[in-house]
């Protein structure tokens, strides 16, 4: 089974769908989407299907860069970011959850950055999301 909710590569997730998948957390992704929408216009998005393992993702970019990853799950959805080692400082300097730090500094390095994935399932999960966006997009 895919990380996503979503897991055929011929069909694009639907609206519908999407909300279907998502229940209740269908808010806290529009809440996210418009926040970023109104932050970093201008904001391009994008369905990717990553492949079996991972399947459908929502890239939202402003202009080349790319601000994170929505993967629609059931009842929730992950927020993925790649963060430079800036963006990871600036994290502990923040006002961040602990635990979303331990998470930080537990993601595997890459040439890109740490890859990390946050549950989005609360308000309290959509305002860290929202605080770690700025904190990328300033680094």
């Amino acid at each position: 089974m895919a990380l996503s909710a979503f897991d055929d590569k011929a069909a694009t997730p639907r609206s519908k769908d999407l909300k279907e998948a998502l229940g209740r957390s269908s808010s806290l992704w529009d809440q996210l989407r418009d926040h970023l929408a109104s932050e970093y216009q201008p904001l391009a998005e994008q369905w990717m299907f990553s492949g079996a393992k991972w399947g459908w993702s929502l890239q939202l970019k402003q202009k080349k860069r790319t601000i994170l990853y929505m993967t629609p799950c059931k009842k929730h959805f992950l927020a993925g970011f790649v963060l430079g080692e800036k963006a990871v400082k600036a994290a502990h300097e923040s006002n961040l959850p602990d635990p979303l730090l331990a998470q930080i500094d537990s993601a595997r390095k890459y040439a890109e950055g740490r890859g990390v994935r946050i549950e989005v399932r609360t308000k309290k999960d959509l305002e860290s999301t929202k605080k770690l966006a700025a904190i990328k997009m300033a680094n």
